[in-house]
């Protein structure tokens, strides 16, 4: 699987241990949604309100509603989670990407701790925060009006994996080359750590970087319609 660097095109093979945890992750997180959360996983079954051992009952209970943080469309919480560390991860994430929802780097600090570790580091991305900064900022170059929409966040003990969607337009410029407004719509997902207190820590992460680049016109694939 090949990871793209904004703005330089590059692209690099994840390494064998980052690749399975990742995989492994998303498929823990489908094999959750299916089991622990049912087909309507933000409103938990009446078996689940009434059991001391399941997650709170209400996703709004999780939520941090200070203004300015974006809100997960759906939460999904393990059976017998600990309230208070699942609001912890469930404000990580608050603050995470909303700092991926707007560009503004005050988020990031807030987000990740000194010593974040990138797990899916792309070649040319410094390691630790600056990474997302630098990721940020190029990707805005290229969609200045970019959002960032937690479709589904799934929250197991201390860890988070997020289901997001990236929208915008390619009106700025991406190595070099201009924009013409075209429509971006794409999706990426995140396993996210968050260690002793109340930030993340590492991140394992991959991105739908082949549907961007046929969206902004960086690349053609020989039968796509």
């Amino acid at each position: 699987m090949n990871t793209h660097t904004f703005g330089t095109h590059t692209t690099s093979r994840i390494g064998r241990r980052g690749t399975s945890t990742l995989i492994a992750g998303v498929l823990a997180a489908a094999t959750f949604a299916l089991t622990a959360c049912g087909s309507a996983p933000s409103a938990p079954s009446a078996a689940a309100q009434n059991s001391s051992a399941s997650a709170p009952a209400n996703d709004l209970d999780l939520v941090d509603h200070t203004p300015g943080l974006i809100v997960p469309t759906a939460i999904h919480v393990a059976p017998g989670a600990d309230p208070a560390q699942a609001r912890n991860v469930v404000h990580a994430a608050q603050v995470l990407y909303t700092f991926w929802n707007t560009g503004e780097t005050s988020y990031l600090d807030q987000a990740v701790t000194p010593d974040f570790r990138d797990n899916t580091l792309p070649p040319g991305r410094p390691q630790g925060p600056t990474g997302p900064r630098v990721a940020s900022a190029g990707f805005r170059a290229a969609v200045p009006d970019l959002t960032c929409e937690v479709a589904d966040l799934y929250v197991t003990g201390d860890t988070l994996t997020a289901r997001l969607v990236f929208r915008g337009h390619f009106t700025g410029t991406d190595n070099g080359i201009q924009g013409h407004g075209q429509a971006i719509d794409f999706n990426a997902f995140d396993i996210q750590h968050v260690g002793a207190g109340t930030r993340i820590n590492e991140d394992w992460h991959l991105e739908d970087n082949l549907t961007f680049l046929q969206q902004a016109g960086l690349v053609t694939v020989a039968g796509a319609k």
